[in-house]
């Protein structure tokens, strides 16, 4: 267990070996652990992203959960997905990376995905109980052939390997700047940022949905993370939830 002095996130952390995935174990001990606890692993072996997706997270990867108890109502929860991502882009700028955040969660770098986000919790319409958020940053770990297209790493970015601690380190302490800033309540200014690294803001999109996929240009994103679309027609659309993609074939 490492204590990096941190206000609130990474006050505790727990790391493991290989895990089946940090979320469910952070899911797991949330409910009794204390807040800004991270979950980091070296392997897991089920790690998902949205959607019950399989994350590869092998050896090489940056692979963490954090125990958030935010004392903040429930509508503002989706902004722990924003802050998240601007702490990766932070993080990624001191190595001298230049990223964009694809709406909801994923961060890119040359259009391909560096790191994906997914936050889950327990909660209720009035209050917050816990929220998991799980981060999961392809450092020097080998991509499977099957992404390389469309993913990508640190390592393959830089040409060479960085030390894994410094990137949690410098990630920790950026994750806390940016809770704290949450829990000021400090949205139009998060939200600001967000939109400054915005990869789809005034690109035309197409969102992939349970209900089906709809296109158009992104022009906005609204207090509550909703994406704001303007179809063909000029009709204006916000959009919950779904895959963005910026191809067209």
């Amino acid at each position: 267990m490492l204590n990096l002095n941190t206000k609130i996130i990474g006050r505790k952390i727990i790391y493991l070996q290989e895990v089946d995935s940090t979320n469910e174990f952070a899911k797991g001990i949330a409910p009794q652990e204390e807040e800004g606890t991270v979950i980091v692993a070296d392997i897991q072996t089920k790690g998902k992203g949205r959607k019950l997706r399989v994350w590869s997270s092998p050896k090489g990867g940056l692979w963490m959960s954090i125990i958030l108890k935010p004392n903040v109502h429930p509508k503002h929860l989706t902004k722990l997905v924003f802050i998240s991502a601007l702490a990766v882009v932070e993080t990624l700028a001191e190595f001298g990376i230049e990223s964009k955040i694809k709406w909801p969660n994923d961060v890119l770098v040359g259009g391909k995905k560096i790191c994906g986000i997914l936050s889950e919790g327990k909660y209720s319409e009035n209050r917050v109980e816990y929220v998991i958020l799980g981060l999961g940053i392809n450092v020097n770990n080998e991509l499977p052939k099957e992404l390389k297209d469309t993913a990508t790493s640190i390592r393959e970015v830089l040409g060479f390997e960085v030390p894994l601690i410094d990137v949690f380190k410098k990630l920790i302490g950026k994750l806390d700047k940016e809770y704290l800033q949450y829990l000021k309540g400090n949205y139009e200014e998060i939200l600001g940022r967000w939109k400054m690294y915005s990869a789809i803001i005034g690109k035309r999109v197409r969102i992939i949905t349970d209900d089906g996929e709809i296109a158009g240009v992104a022009i906005d994103i609204d207090e509550n993370g909703a994406l704001i679309l303007k179809q063909n027609n000029g009709v204006l659309e916000r959009i919950y939830y779904g895959d963005v993609s910026l191809r067209f074939s």
